[in-house]
């Protein structure tokens, strides 16, 4: 069972709402390229140990000591915690003498160095709070298009090749569980750090970002508004015009987190309604209103 289910990374939902309301630079595109393909490794492996009979948890944000480190997947199993890191690389590469790098010489983040970071910091934390379970980790490389050329073989590294044979042997170990493997999962939901302050993201501003509703299928600003929805000239999808608004309410509220929430403010940031009356009665019916003035805010 999966005791935490796998969120959208919060910098990838960031740089997907910049990708159509700012100018990224070649390098931000492939930060968010890069990005899109890791989640989609993560939900892919996701698929394969869903109906594992033991605990997962799924993307962690721990800290000890001082430092994060974050954990892909780790499942709790009888006698030892099994801790994954999942890479969807793409492409041809070898890794010999601590060196990881493209066959063209393009020398790569060494990813074991990571893993064994983190195995090291798991089994500090754990220790600190009494708990001496085995910690096996392993770097799981689950894209098809990944070819790794190595003096000899790794037990630690998953290849495309040896998925399946990885996922059978999870399937078969010891998932008969105690009050006690419970609470360690509780403990490291409940450790589970919302931000990680190493996240690096484009600069942007109020002033620069682009305004106005977009649509909720291609992301096109190109739409039209009648009394009841909003219609996209580009691909030509509704949306319930209250959804609309919400929806970018919400990207509004993502990018700019402690951006106070007004009727004018929502009024600006729309754009394309030109109803402050409307947008007064989609907030108030929505979110509480904090005040009776003309400075009054939602929360």
């Amino acid at each position: 069972m999966f005791k935490k289910e796998r969120p959208i990374p919060p910098e990838l939902v960031k740089l997907r709402i910049l990708n159509y309301r700012a100018k990224l630079t070649e390098k931000e595109k492939l930060q968010l390229s890069n990005k899109e393909k890791g989640y989609a490794g993560e939900l892919e492996f996701d698929c394969l140990i869903r109906d594992l009979d033991t605990l997962v948890i799924n993307e962690l944000l721990l800290e000890f000591g001082e430092t994060f480190f974050q954990i892909d997947t780790l499942i709790i199993f009888y006698g030892r915690i099994y801790l994954i890191d999942i890479k969807y690389y793409e492409g041809e590469y070898c890794y010999e003498d601590g060196l990881f790098k493209t066959i063209a010489g393009s020398e790569k983040k060494d990813p074991m160095l990571q893993l064994n970071r983190c195995h090291s910091e798991l089994r500090q934390l754990l220790q600190k709070y009494r708990y001496n379970y085995p910690i096996d980790a392993f770097l799981v490389f689950n894209n098809p298009q990944f070819t790794l050329f190595q003096p000899s073989p790794n037990p630690q590294i998953i290849l495309p090749t040896q998925v399946n044979s990885f996922i059978k042997k999870l399937y078969k170990m010891p998932s008969k569980l105690s009050d006690v493997h419970h609470k360690l999962a509780d403990l490291l939901v409940s450790l589970h750090k919302t931000e990680n302050p190493y996240v690096r993201l484009p600069k942007y501003d109020y002033d620069t970002v682009e305004k106005g509703i977009n649509c909720g299928s291609c992301h096109s600003f190109d739409v039209t508004v009648s009394r009841t929805k909003i219609a996209c000239k580009d691909c030509g999808c509704q949306e319930l015009v209250e959804v609309a608004v919400l929806r970018n309410v919400e990207e509004l509220r993502i990018l700019f987190p402690d951006i106070r929430i007004t009727t004018n403010l929502i009024f600006e940031w729309c754009k394309v309604i030109d109803s402050t009356k409307m947008i007064r009665r989609i907030l108030k019916k929505n979110f509480k209103a904090i005040g009776n003035t003309k400075n009054s805010y939602y929360e």
